[in-house]
């Protein structure tokens, strides 16, 4: 007689990332559904070419050319912007976090990388080759998951899928003519590539409407925001600390500094005092949504380049009088503040003194910018008081309640 041995342990299944698995729809009511460390990887690779536009505009501005600066910022910004937007609302729908996906994902990184070695020419040179190289590996791979979608789906899913991939690939032939086109003509090739650019959702998503997760995308979007904030707050404690060991200038610099902390502070507090993912219910809110936070990071961003103009100019490295320098601190902080308030904020508030807080506040930030050498503090005071008078009015409001 003999035994049967007895059976061994079952082998664990592999886990996601170990196999290649059809792109499926993720269900929109997912529970708990989280950022993972591939997003936020991909965020921080991300900002370092958010990094390299943000010296290219200080270096512009400090040199007295802030139109020219402004102007290089805004396309180079967008580019940027629209690739991270392409990629987080498409990862919101389609996430399965397989071995092909991280692949295709890194190479996007890659493709962010090489256009943040051709910022610095891009502004300076005007030479979009690399710029346009590192845009083309993005939006490739992208195309090539939108395929892959369409690949394992059927219907109206997979004409949506193949708009996006055809759309994609449209957007950047157009997007060649920044290498032939005379310099003049590029502005105004960037705001009809713009323009299509924001079209190609609005026309794929007419037949199908992606499972996109309202939760998981504002998370997304306050991420990235806390990311931007946070490289504002490097950039501005480099410039400071090079002010003060070279030029010995801590009386001058330490306003400087105070200010744009308070205003760092305080705009991280505005954007995140209240939830926004309860109101993204349809494309037409959350689109408007998505898109109006390129002025919300754009100006984010701007503000840390702001801060260390105003430094160089207090140091005397500038080649710009005080006003100019404190505009480029002021301006930008008045931007978000007004952009945060008519994107979510105005939602959530109720009566007319509260509506106003914001928009007051982006006048008198715009009004300190004529305080001298202390604009850049009062600006921070200014931000300071607004956090204050909200909390305030909301706990005035919570009792009458």
């Amino acid at each position: 007689m003999t035994s049967t041995p007895a059976p061994g342990p079952t082998p664990a299944p592999p886990p996601p990332s170990a196999t290649v698995r059809p792109l499926r729809a993720r269900g929109r009511e997912e529970a708990h559904r989280a950022a993972t460390p591939l997003e936020l990887f991909f965020d921080l690779c991300f900002v370092v070419a958010v990094a390299q536009a943000g010296v290219e505009l200080v270096h512009a501005v400090a040199e007295a050319h802030p139109g020219e600066g402004v102007l290089n910022y805004a396309m180079v910004f967008f580019a940027l912007f629209w690739a991270w937007v392409n990629f987080s609302w498409f990862a919101s729908a389609y996430d399965n976090d397989d071995v092909l996906y991280r692949v295709v994902t890194l190479v996007q990184i890659a493709g962010v990388l090489v256009f943040a070695a051709g910022v610095s020419k891009g502004f300076q040179e005007h030479d979009f080759l690399l710029i346009w190289l590192g845009y083309l590996i993005m939006r490739v791979a992208l195309t090539t998951q939108w395929l892959r979608v369409a690949k394992s789906a059927t219907g109206a899913e997979r004409t949506t899928a193949l708009r996006y991939a055809g759309g994609v690939l449209l957007c950047q032939v157009g997007w060649s003519g920044l290498l032939f086109l005379p310099e003049g003509a590029r502005p105004w090739l960037f705001l009809v590539m713009a323009i299509a650019e924001m079209c190609v959702p609005v026309f794929a998503e007419r037949v199908y409407t992606t499972a996109w997760h309202p939760h998981h995308i504002s998370e997304r979007y306050g991420l990235f925001t806390i990311i931007v904030l946070g490289e504002t707050i490097a950039a501005a404690t480099i410039a400071v600390k090079s002010g003060i060991e070279e030029n010995d200038a801590l009386g001058e610099l330490l306003p400087i500094a105070a200010g744009g902390l308070l205003m760092v502070f305080a705009a991280w507090w505005i954007y995140f005092v209240v939830p926004i993912h309860g109101r993204l219910r349809s494309n037409r809110q959350a689109f408007l949504w998505g898109y109006g936070h390129y002025v919300i990071l754009g100006a984010a961003a701007a503000i840390g380049a702001g801060l260390e103009v105003a430094v160089e100019e207090a140091v005397g490295k500038a080649h710009i009088s005080t006003l100019a320098a404190s505009a480029a601190v002021t301006v930008p902080m008045a931007l978000y503040l007004l952009t945060v308030w008519l994107l979510h904020s105005r939602y959530y508030k109720v009566g007319l003194a509260q509506q106003l807080v914001l928009p007051a506040s982006a006048l008198a930030t715009l009004a300190s910018t004529f305080a001298g050498r202390w604009a850049v503090l009062v600006a921070g005071l200014v931000a300071t008081a607004t956090v204050a008078t909200g909390v305030t009015l909301t706990s005035r409001m919570g009792r009458r309640a």
